[in-house]
């Protein structure tokens, strides 16, 4: 999962919150760090898409394709 991939997850599944829940929501299984704290410190982006998705009780058939587009052709 690519940040950009791990931003339309978010959108598909909080929709305008998503970025809230990035900046505002400490996740204990990133060291008490936002989503956007971790990536910044070099976390990676599926890493950081299941803390929250833990956090926030995301169905597991809900986290896996989420963010991940058609290939082109």
């Amino acid at each position: 999962m690519r940040a950009s991939e791990l931003q339309l997850a978010l959108e598909e599944e909080f929709g305008s919150l998503g970025a809230v829940l990035m900046e505002d929501t400490t996740l204990s299984s990133l060291g008490g760090r936002t989503g956007a704290a971790a990536l910044a410190d070099g976390v990676p982006p599926r890493q950081v898409w299941q803390a929250i998705c833990d956090a926030k009780d995301v169905p597991v058939a809900r986290r896996h394709g989420r963010g991940v587009r058609e290939a082109r052709r």
